[in-house]
């Protein structure tokens, strides 16, 4: 078959469309697997900035991309035209929701435009981005026949969700599972084989909504399980009971617990949206998934909760949050990486806007930040600026802050991710979610 023999040669051409937090590594990976690889995106910014070799996303390593783009194996562009020379292409686009909560796969569509333009006999489309299962045999695969090509004979479609867990040290593209769904036994062993080609783990599957299905449910596991934790702060904060102290004593058990963290809400691309893709395409076979849509009212509703909780500690000390300057510590949806996606603290600083607060923030990761068309820049975090602030609330626990720094100077700390747990000095001043 002529498009194996070019994977395993190495002379097919992959064109990466989304040049994202999934878009960039992976074509970067490719690109160092030895195939020429065009990165399509419609940002012009991302796309100059990759052809100078500059890098924007902490995954991807700066030499790395420098290299393959001076090597000439990655090249990036606005123009979808490119995607007439290519053989393989990888769907990385976003997925979100509407403001009505329900799947937007808009940008999956206007690629599908794209491709019924400069798709070609033999190719390999596949989808990463994370949707709702049936979306490859019900929304690609139509769009990608109409023109006359056979699915499994001159055209190979799959599906193999992203697993990008960003800031993670240990687990990248090239060391992760690779679920490979395709949609005829053809398709998924062509799939297959250009995945074997620059990842070590392949994870074979009789179908692409297997696949989209599997991955929908890995978030899903999550988004219950950290609403479960959630909504036990909630009852150890009425009852004064330390809850880390509750999750650190039940992870002794060696067998039949796996420990989850509360915060301040649920962040990042898949665990805040990926319930609703699947509640959504729930209903259309009558089958009503509460427990899932209770989990995500859970996890929504903890930035109220921080919001009550500071009134409160406020309230305790003679101040009214209206007027009190509050530091935000952490604006990144989690620790020690530069995405803001959904982050949690971002709600959080509008409710605090909302109320008339005066809103400061500091985050290594983010210099600046636009709430409701007010820019915010971050400040170093000192003794003047911490003693000045009414309250310190943590939302976000980097590693660079220096967390007994903060205790020692702030008049009172609320920390929603127990970041000062190791904090040895005035722990009188540290509130957390549950005490």
């Amino acid at each position: 078959m002529e498009i194996l023999e070019k994977i395993k040669n190495r002379s097919a051409k992959v064109g990466v469309i989304g040049l994202g937090y999934v878009g960039l590594p992976l074509a970067v990976l490719q690109a160092k697997t030895g195939y020429h690889v065009f990165g399509v995106d419609e940002v012009e910014a991302k796309v100059e900035m990759v052809n100078k070799g500059h890098n924007y996303i902490l995954d991807v390593v700066d030499h790395e991309l420098r290299e393959v783009v001076e090597q000439k194996r990655l090249e990036a562009t606005t123009d979808f035209a490119v995607l007439r020379q290519c053989d393989i292409i990888l769907i990385c686009v976003p997925t979100p929701l509407t403001r009505n909560k329900e799947p937007d796969i808009s940008a999956i569509v206007k690629v599908l435009g794209h491709l019924a333009d400069h798709s070609h006999p033999n190719m390999l489309v596949v989808l990463e981005s994370t949707t709702y299962p049936g979306t490859t045999e019900e929304v690609i695969l139509p769009a990608l026949t109409a023109k006359g090509l056979t699915v499994g004979k001159d055209l190979f479609v799959a599906f193999s969700p992203e697993r990008v867990d960003p800031g993670n040290a240990s687990f990248k593209t090239h060391n992760t599972f690779k679920l490979v769904g395709g949609v005829t036994e053809t398709c998924g062993e062509v799939a297959k084989t250009f995945y074997e080609q620059s990842i070590v783990k392949i994870f074979p599957l009789s179908s692409p909504r297997v696949a989209e299905m599997a991955k929908v449910f890995e978030n899903v596991f999550r988004s219950v399980n950290i609403a479960l934790v959630n909504e036990l702060t909630l009852l150890c904060d009425r009852m004064n009971i330390n809850v880390y102290e509750v999750i650190d004593a039940a992870a002794t058990k060696n067998f039949g617990f796996m420990p989850f963290y509360p915060g301040p809400g649920v962040g990042g691309h898949c665990i805040p949206l990926d319930p609703y893709y699947l509640a959504w395409k729930s209903k259309e076979y009558d089958v009503h998934t509460r427990f899932i849509e209770l989990a995500g009212e859970i996890n929504e509703n903890m930035p109220y909760f921080v919001m009550s909780k500071l009134q409160r500690i406020l309230n305790q000390r003679g101040k009214c949050l209206k007027g009190s300057t509050i530091l935000v510590l952490g604006v990144t949806y989690k620790a020690d990486i530069e995405d803001p996606r959904e982050s949690p603290a971002t709600k959080v600083m509008e409710l605090l806007q909302n109320e008339g607060a005066n809103l400061q923030y500091s985050d290594p990761y983010t210099p600046s930040l636009i709430l409701k068309g007010q820019e915010y820049k971050s400040q170093q975090v000192n003794a003047e600026l911490l003693q000045g602030s009414a309250c310190t609330l943590i939302l976000t626990a980097h590693s660079a802050f220096d967390y007994q720094l903060i205790v020692d100077h702030a008049p009172v700390v609320f920390d929603t991710r127990n970041g000062t747990r190791q904090v040895k000095h005035h722990r009188d001043r540290i509130v957390l979610l549950s005490t």
